[in-house]
């Protein structure tokens, strides 16, 4: 999985956990992908403090994967929910595929 990618989905998952500190740096660094030295700026602290502090929350929330298994499961299920829509698609003609495609997207559009 793209790297960027799972830093976003684990903290999607996951971030609500952090302190709002730790969030704040964590959201400004990696998803609003500002410079170590402008959130240092904007918190009166060292562009050293930042980075540790993004690297101990991305650890944390790596943590949290490990143990509880949220994205993980997430992708998979998202991944067969789209093959159940791409198999029903092909047989369109069969009102049952129809409604278990329209089932699928609604699945899909929940996660």
């Amino acid at each position: 999985m793209e790297e960027i990618l799972r830093q976003t989905l684990l903290y999607d998952f996951y971030g609500e956990l952090l302190t709002e500190r730790q969030k704040r740096v964590y959201e400004e660094v990696v998803l609003n992908d500002y410079s170590l030295s402008e959130v240092a700026e904007e918190l009166g602290i060292s562009r050293q403090g930042v980075h540790d502090m993004v690297r101990r929350c991305g650890r944390t929330l790596t943590e949290y994967e490990e143990k509880l298994h949220l994205v993980e499961k997430f992708v998979k299920i998202k991944n067969q929910v789209g093959e159940i829509r791409r198999i029903a698609s092909a047989h369109e003609s069969d009102s049952e595929m129809e409604k278990i495609g329209r089932l699928a997207a609604g699945i899909l559009e929940e996660l």
